[in-house]
């Protein structure tokens, strides 16, 4: 930690520039009150005897006149050989000169050594702020890795909720720094670096510290950005540096979040490989490489992308060990939010499986602030507790944005929204293969002016091509709908088009879900080659004549999907036209109320319902 400035010590260096500054402007205010004069012209003034008073020195000529109104001002000017000045003084009645000048010393040398004195002080000053720990400032070179102290609170792995597996890989590790002998009896080695690595906010850095917590050693944190800096070679030195002081507090443990900041993959630049960023890899590669297993220094690192990263890096040897924290399933999840909510005031009607159950593909973070945000809901309505609804809006403001009540929709652009989502619902309602509907709006949320959320009741790992075509025909289906009423398309759908062309295009071209193309991985990514360092300009491995039949393909699909969905709307108008007039009367829907309306129930009036 760094030591704090005592008052006493502020309080001299202020005073001190206050002083230096003061006197320097007094004496450089005074030389700008002097007039200069030629010396013909002081020479006349005697001669008119208008000066009052003259000092006289080797190098300059100061004094007293009065100016043609009579004002007294002060005067200087350059002496010259004139053996006849002081007659002319006498004879003009000057009343006071001399030769000796009284001012002080301090006026000429502050006006020519000022200056370089704020120079010298505001260079030591920075030089001393610097420094840092009473250091010089060449100890940039050191690491920034900083020690971890969990006196006050222990996170262990009781804190971290889910990633089962990922917690028994890691015991191992917190095993071997309480007990290394039991696994050197064996002739055991421990991994000498394990590198966690799955989508941000899962988790790993949590996981990093309820490592050193279990384990109860020291724990270095450190990112990866911190070892790469404009000199080269500070990297390398901060890397050597760290290893250094891992092996002091040995055994202990050294993280450092977001490795790929200097592990990527070498020559991966345009202008050459020798860089300071390699550098620094090259060092990291060399001291995980020396590490001496009954040193009990292990390395923890993070990333969320392990495909950039060196291979090098990854041989074994070094990361021996690569761990992936994956998004967290429904157990996962509900655990995950027991942690979060443990602090916050819950109404009884909540259901923390039934919110998990609707929070597919969260990861930990998102249901931290999921937690956090339907809290702020509840504070911004004046309630005592968090209850169902808080929950509810809180995901819909992560997945679609905020509500804007505010904006001024027209009834006719309304009423076209409310068919585009009617759409959207009816094919998704009548189609077998697809997620049930959660909630059906045509309040604008962030960028869109309505939307139908659906939500899986599963946890999915896979999905079929019948499963791909009836997404599609629900994508298609706001603006077939908006085609069938209006007999006009508007660019509501430009997003939803978006969605099913990427999709048609991945079933072709990488699904291999096409008949004519057939099992064959067709897709390009130039960014990751590119990234890697590989070839930057490659010629294209696909002919005109199978890029003329994917695009084919990709047609005949989106047509498929969207004559499907023709189909069910026609069918089915009656329905439409109910979830249309619902929808502008209620503005939301849920997916039980789309279930009474297709199985032509009628929803209880609002004002019954409330």
């Amino acid at each position: 930690m760094r030591e704090k400035r005592k008052p006493w010590f502020i309080f001299f260096w202020i005073s001190l520039f206050v002083i230096v500054f003061i006197l320097f402007n007094s004496a450089h205010k005074q030389r700008n009150n002097e007039t200069y004069l030629e010396y013909s012209q002081f020479k006349q003034y005697i001669k008119s005897g208008n000066i009052s008073k003259v000092l006289v020195s080797s190098g300059v000529i100061k004094g007293q006149y009065r100016d043609n109104y009579g004002i007294l001002r002060h005067f200087r000017t350059i002496p010259m050989n004139d053996p006849n000045l002081i007659k002319d003084m006498e004879d003009n009645k000057v009343l006071e000169f001399s030769s000796i000048e009284k001012n002080s010393w301090i006026g000429p040398i502050l006006l020519n050594w000022g200056p370089i004195i704020l120079l010298i002080l505001f260079w030591l000053w920075m030089m001393k702020g610097m420094s840092g720990n009473g250091k010089h400032v060449l100890s940039f070179g050191k690491t920034r890795a900083k020690l971890v102290k969990n006196k006050t609170k222990k996170i262990t792995f009781k804190d971290v909720a889910g990633c089962k597996e990922v917690k028994e890989e890691l015991q191992e590790i917190v095993e071997f720094l309480k007990n290394s002998d039991k696994f050197q009896k064996l002739g055991g080695k421990i991994p000498k670096g394990v590198l966690l690595f799955g989508s941000p906010g899962t988790g790993k850095t949590l996981l990093a510290k309820a490592v050193a917590g279990e384990a109860g050693v020291p724990f270095f944190s450190s990112s990866g950005s911190e070892f790469v800096e404009m000199f080269v070679g500070v990297g390398a030195s901060r890397i050597r540096d760290l290893f250094d002081r891992g092996r002091k507090f040995a055994p202990c443990l050294l993280f450092m979040d977001e490795i790929d900041a200097v592990g990527r993959h070498r020559f991966a630049g345009i202008g050459g490989g020798h860089d300071e960023r390699e550098q620094t890899l090259n060092q990291l590669l060399v001291e995980m490489d020396g590490f001496n297993t009954k040193e009990g220094v292990i390395l923890l690192a993070a990333t969320n992308r392990p495909d950039v990263l060196d291979p090098a890096l990854l041989r074994p040897g070094r990361f021996d060990r690569q761990i992936i924290v994956s998004n967290p399933d429904l157990i996962d999840r509900e655990e995950i939010l027991s942690v979060h909510s443990k602090d916050v005031k819950l109404n009884s009607d909540v259901s923390l499986k039934i919110i998990a159950k609707r929070t597919p593909g969260f990861v930990g973070a998102d249901l931290a602030n999921l937690i956090n945000e339907a809290a702020l809901l509840a504070a911004r309505n004046g309630q005592n507790n968090v209850n169902m609804k808080n929950l509810e809006e809180a995901i819909d403001r992560i997945l679609a944005g905020p509500q804007k009540k505010s904006r001024f929709i027209s009834e006719k652009e309304k009423k076209i929204i409310a068919y585009h989502e009617a759409g959207h619902a009816i094919v998704a309602k009548l189609l077998p293969s697809t997620d049930p509907i959660h909630k059906v709006s045509i309040i604008p949320r962030g960028p869109a002016l309505g939307y139908t959320l659906q939500l899986p009741e599963n946890d999915k790992y896979l999905t079929s091509k019948s499963e791909l075509l009836d997404i599609l025909s629900v994508l298609l289906g706001g603006r077939i709908s908006e085609e069938l009423i209006f007999s006009e398309i508007t660019t509501g759908s430009q997003n939803d088009i978006l969605k099913a062309t990427n999709i048609a295009t991945k079933m072709v071209t990488e699904f291999g879900m096409s008949e004519k193309i057939g099992p064959i991985y067709l897709q390009q990514n130039p960014r990751e080659d590119y990234f890697l360092g590989k070839d930057i300009v490659k010629g294209s491995k696909i002919s005109s004549k199978t890029i003329e039949v994917i695009d084919e393909e990709i047609k005949n699909i989106i047509d498929t999907a969207k004559f499907k969905a023709t189909n069910i709307i026609k069918q089915h108008i009656n329905i439409l036209n109910k979830i249309v007039d619902y929808l502008l009367e209620r503005e939301n829907l849920s997916g039980e109320d789309i279930n009474k309306i297709v199985n032509g129930k009628e929803l209880i009036p609002l004002s019954v319902s409330t």
